[in-house]
Formats: structure tokens, C-alpha cells, sequence
């Protein structure tokens, strides 16, 4: 089994949306785009760091036994995507952080853990 990495940030539900846009938007979907604008993207680093195309959740602090006035985002990709993937989250969402050691450890446990028992559940019924 390969083992991806995966690292957890927090942030303020005040910017919990501008947070999901940035989530969800992928520029090569993006039918208003046109052809050179696209071509721009292609040389831009931080335009291409796009999270709908990667492995992340987003979960309310509640949900997760923590802060329930947080957003907290589960992203597992490769470490050059993760690295790019901070800086672009940094510049564009002022509250974000990443969690410290600890709890980053104890979210991903429970997200894998969730993941794990859904799975187990579908082969259940599937099996």
C-alpha cells in the first residue's frame, strides 16, 4: 500500500466559503476561459496548484471533537504538492494555519479511520 502524505489546516468558518471556491475551482474546466488564458495558466505555478483535482476534505471543527467556530481541510497529495499547495492557501485565506503535530495526527487518524469503516461497510454490502 502506498502511503501518501496528508496534512491538516484550520480556518476562521468567516472565510470557510472563499475557502471552498478556491477548493473546488479548476481552470480547465472553467468554460469563460478562453484559449491564451488558459495557455497563461499553464505557465503559472500557483495556477496550477488545483485542489479539486486532489484528495482533501473539509469538515467542520465540531464534527471532527475540536473548535466548533473552525473549518478544518484534510489534503493528502504528493509533498511538492503539499509545499506548493501551503503557500497558495496562505496567500489567499488569512486565518488558515496548519495544525500543530498533534492534532494534525489525531484529524488524519479519524478521517483514515472514517475512510476505513466506509469502506469496510461497502464491502459489506458489495462483498
Amino acid at each position: 500500500m502506498i502511503v501518501v502524505p496528508a496534512r491538516v489546516y484550520e480556518c476562521d468558518a468567516s472565510e470557510v466559503s472563499a475557502l471552498k471556491k478556491m477548493l473546488e475551482y479548476d481552470p480547465y474546466l472553467d468554460k469563460a476561459l478562453t484559449e491564451e488564458d488558459l495557455k497563461k495558466i499553464k505557465n503559472d505555478p500557483e495556477a496550477n496548484v488545483i485542489f479539486a483535482r486532489q484528495d482533501y476534505l473539509l469538515r467542520d471543527g465540531a464534527s471532527l471533537s475540536m473548535d466548533s467556530s473552525k473549518y478544518f481541510l484534510y489534503l493528502s497529495a504528493s509533498d511538492d504538492f503539499l509545499n506548493a499547495a501551503e503557500k497558495k492557501l496562505k496567500g489567499n485565506i488569512k486565518s488558515i494555519k496548519r495544525l500543530d503535530q498533534d492534532n494534525e495526527r489525531k484529524v488524519i487518524e479519524t478521517i483514515e479511520d472514517e475512510r476505513t469503516k466506509a469502506e469496510e461497510g461497502f464491502g459489506a454490502i458489495f462483498g
